[in-house]
């Protein structure tokens, strides 16, 4: 799954969710893409479960791109943990997604399973998504 190799810190705030997308909004690699329509936090977990199902659906022909990266760590305290005590560990990493992020660009299959293997994918994440083509 995806993480940061290095971080200088390793806990931080969370992201704040809300607003609109002012980078990644263009494809740049692939000719079709999904495109997220609301803001929410996508795990690494999610956006390798999404890669998965569309490079199985093409029989992994073509190429994916992922656009977005998980980057921001979310921590939780144990169990039956009393309140103080510091900040807990980190449990995982995601990726702050706003509304009209790129978030998978794929090429080199035909468009009806590009689209076909992006709805499954969207089935995967958190977001409303839209298949858009270049």
């Amino acid at each position: 799954m995806l993480e940061p190799k290095k971080r200088k810190y390793r806990k931080s705030f969370k992201p704040k969710r809300g607003g609109k997308a002012t980078r990644l909004v263009k494809i740049s690699f692939g000719g079709f893409a999904l495109k997220s329509l609301e803001a929410h936090w996508i795990t690494s977990r999610q956006i390798e479960a999404a890669r998965r199902v569309m490079s199985r659906y093409t029989k992994r022909g073509g190429k994916i791109w992922i656009r977005i990266f998980p980057d921001c760590p979310i921590t939780k305290k144990g169990g039956e943990m009393p309140m103080g005590k510091g900040k807990g560990a980190i449990d995982y990493y995601v990726a702050n997604v706003k509304p009209g992020t790129i978030m998978f660009e794929m090429d080199g299959v035909p468009d009806d399973l590009a689209k076909k293997a992006m709805e499954l994918a969207a089935y995967k994440l958190p977001v409303k998504c839209k298949f858009i083509t270049k």
